[in-house]
């Protein structure tokens, strides 16, 4: 068995695409658009990789409340960009252009060297190395 994608409800799907293509190099399919449900999606992927990412709008979705990283439902999506220079080069950058930073790059109590960014919407991003 393997997880097949991933999906979130975002409240600008543009804009959530254009984040995930821009930091992190997505490859980004067609817009897919059902207009009886008002639904729209696209899909992420990236290079070499099985696993993606779905981006989802519906103009009907509440706000809905958000505790930090307890809220119901996904907590966080964790990246691995290679190495940990890349980790404090895309953290460094990230911070740069106005992102908030939760957690400073670092070696966790398991082992992994990762920091924790919000993306555009406030989703929590563990970027590991």
């Amino acid at each position: 068995m393997k997880i097949d994608h991933i999906a979130i409800w975002t409240r600008d799907l543009d804009k959530v695409r254009d984040f995930y293509v821009r930091y992190f190099g997505a490859l980004c399919s067609g817009k897919y658009v059902n207009p009886q449900k008002k639904f729209s999606s696209y899909f992420l992927s990236f290079e070499g990789e099985t696993t993606r990412i779905e981006l989802m709008h519906n103009p009907d979705i509440g706000e809905g409340e958000r505790n930090g990283a307890f809220a119901p439902g996904l907590t966080h999506l964790a990246i691995s960009v290679g190495s940990r220079q890349n980790v404090d080069r895309l953290t460094g950058q990230l911070r740069t252009d106005g992102y908030r930073v939760l957690g400073e790059p670092r070696v966790t109590g398991d082992g992994y060297y990762e920091s924790v960014v919000e993306d555009c919407e406030g989703n929590r991003l563990e970027i590991t190395e």
